[in-house]
């Protein structure tokens, strides 16, 4: 039997169990409550406690044991590893209806249940942040066997050469620079610049959607807005190149500047017009939510409008704007395709937002894509570039959490 009707089976007869212990289950603490005596929980309660304790340990066996089965490579038949999952499950059918008693909490036991699925919830992203950083740590250290770690953050030139020629053994691999500083300050560049375009707008729309635009334009305007997110990148990347691009040489030919058609300044427009809806809609539910009393009592003080907003709206909803801004920036920092169809893949360490530059995104999907040795420091160089990008959001994260703070007892001080 294949593995996947092995599955459907599975599921299927659990299903049953399921069936059979709430209707058991039920229809016992229905008898018990008929027969007078107190319980701690309505009949329903009971009758899903049977079907948790049926349902509950057959899916964990069958979990642990496919985890060890298919990442660990242990050799567990399929149809065995089906049946003691079925075991376990007639096994907490008997177990949960015996449990049906006037004296048991049935529902504490439900809720118990709840709060260990919400932490494993939990603890599933934690490992996976984990896991994640585990697999790029362990990858970049075989790079900064081969590279200095100082040379990487500080140097000035990306240049692989034949690197990959040297995991091969025809080549020392002497010539070869991985310096990221140029990859960084494009990064930041392109980023700085999609900033400058989304937070304003990004911000100034939040605000008119919120407390000035009229209900049938705000009902119209706003779904409108958000399909800006919905747009594939590659979209982006195609009016990046071929409308903006041109329209920022013309306009920089015009002031006598020379431009590149591959310059930072497209993509940085064009990315900060993709995450507008990020920051707009954020914006607009933490504005939504300031109590309005807080409005009416700064109109009756004298304020105008414009003031309540400035003064007391916006500090009031200063750390959901940050949050906000923080992850339109963490879109930004992460986007590939519109970089690479609109600046280039070039390394160039400028100050120049006219010339072309690349990001270390960019360079991650180049040096991982290709012919190149899985073994080559210009393969390896990607997880390098991976850790210290992850290091820097981690940064920018706890800085805004100490900024998002420090906004927070600075309000809630002036408010006491």
């Amino acid at each position: 039997m294949q593995t996947n009707q092995l599955l459907l089976l599975f599921c299927t007869v659990l299903l049953l169990f399921g069936l059979v212990a709430y209707f058991i289950g039920r229809a016992k603490a229905s008898r018990v409550r008929a027969s007078g005596a107190a319980m701690y929980a309505q009949p329903d309660q009971y009758a899903w406690f049977a079907v948790l304790s049926t349902a509950g340990p057959a899916v964990l066996v069958g979990a642990v044991g496919s985890l060890l089965l298919l990442l660990l490579g242990a050799d567990i038949p399929p149809l065995y590893l089906f049946a003691a999952s079925l075991v376990v499950a007639a096994a907490g059918l008997a177990v949960g209806v015996a449990q049906i008693k006037p004296q048991f909490h049935a529902r504490q036991a439900i809720e118990r249940v709840i709060r260990w699925i919400l932490a494993g919830a939990a603890l599933i992203s934690i490992f996976t942040t984990f896991g994640i950083l585990f697999s790029i740590i362990s990858e970049a250290l075989r790079f900064f066997k081969m590279h200095s770690f100082w040379d990487f953050i500080t140097g000035t030139t990306w240049n692989p050469g034949a690197s990959f020629l040297a995991s091969a053994g025809r080549g020392d691999g002497s010539g070869a620079e991985f310096g990221s500083v140029p990859l960084f300050a494009g990064t930041f560049m392109i980023t700085a610049i999609a900033m400058l375009v989304a937070v304003p707008v990004g911000l100034l729309s939040a605000i008119y959607m919120s407390e000035y635009a009229p209900t049938k334009v705000r009902t119209v305007a706003k779904p409108v807005l958000e399909v800006l997110a919905g747009i594939p990148t590659v979209v982006y990347g195609f009016f990046a190149a071929i409308t903006v691009a041109p329209i920022i040489v013309n306009i920089a030919g015009f002031f006598g500047l020379d431009a590149s058609y591959n310059n930072a300044v497209a993509p940085g427009v064009v990315m900060g017009i993709m995450i507008i809806p990020f920051i707009s809609s954020l914006s607009d539910d933490v504005i939504n939510s300031v109590p309005d009393s807080m409005r009416q009592g700064s109109l009756a003080l004298g304020m105008t409008k414009g003031e309540t907003i400035r003064d007391v709206v916006i500090p009031a909803a200063l750390p959901g704007i940050i949050s906000a801004s923080l992850l339109g920036m963490s879109r930004a920092l992460g986007e590939t395709m519109i970089v690479v169809m609109a600046a280039g893949m070039r390394p160039n360490l400028t100050a120049n937002p006219l010339e072309d530059m690349t990001t270390v995104t960019v360079r991650i999907v180049a040096a991982l894509t290709g012919d190149q040795e899985f073994e080559s420091a210009e393969t390896l160089s990607a997880f390098a570039l991976g850790l210290v990008l992850f290091a820097v959001t981690l940064t920018l994260n706890l800085v805004s959490v100490l900024m998002i703070r420090r906004f927070r007892e600075k309000y809630r001080v002036n408010n006491l």
